[in-house]
């Protein structure tokens, strides 16, 4: 039988595994430059409706195998996002929701930026700038002390050097294996197509 290097551990057929970074802030910092453009504007999303919220997380996330959400019932994912502690935003373009910002100070003196991100096709325009710098402002609006934020590898590459740049430091980091979401059903199997799918080899009758 093949013996794993030092240091190595087998990652069961059907899950995923990554490495999770989490990051803090201590004190708001200076905002960084941002692109002005007049077609992005941020609304706030009031009393949101389960299903609409599902399909603009998957959209945001579905390249990068978030599922935490969508395997929540319709009557949990209400029970967070009508939280009033829950504040949820979206970046809208020409009338299209095409960016995701949700902060969650349920948390006395915290905010965690639960989840961020922007359509694909925004990706590299400057969109994450200016979601970031009102994700900034908005958490730091409020009466909390620390504002924190955690990453992993199957994120986008840039992720965690952009919330660096942005003022977060990391402080922990840890490791995470779960089901495939894919092979669960929750996302679509071409989704994320750079993390392979690896299932359990059925023997042959």
């Amino acid at each position: 039988m093949f013996e794993l290097p030092d240091g190595y551990s087998e990652v069961p057929a059907g899950k995923l595994a990554s490495v999770v970074t989490c990051l803090e802030m201590l004190a708001r910092p200076a905002l960084r430059s941002e692109v002005a453009n007049p077609s992005w504007t941020l609304r706030r999303a009031l009393k949101p409706d389960a299903g609409w919220y599902r399909r603009l997380f998957e959209q945001i996330g579905g390249d990068w195998l978030w599922f935490s959400r969508l395997r929540l019932s319709a009557h949990e994912l209400d029970a967070i996002l009508l939280e009033s502690d829950v504040h949820l935003y979206t970046l809208v373009v020409q009338d299209r929701d095409a960016g995701l910002l949700e902060l969650d100070f349920r948390v006395a003196g915290l905010c965690e930026l639960a989840f961020f991100g922007v359509a694909r096709e925004l990706q590299g325009s400057g969109a994450g700038r200016f979601l970031m710098n009102r994700a900034i402002e908005f958490a730091w609006a409020q009466p909390i002390s620390r504002f924190w934020v955690h990453t992993c590898t199957l994120d986008h590459p840039a992720a965690l050097s952009f919330y660096q740049r942005s003022g977060f430091r990391a402080y922990a980091r840890r490791v995470e294996e779960v089901a495939d979401p894919r092979l669960a059903g929750l996302l679509p199997r071409t989704s994320a197509p750079h993390v392979p799918i690896i299932e359990a080899q059925v023997p042959s009758p």
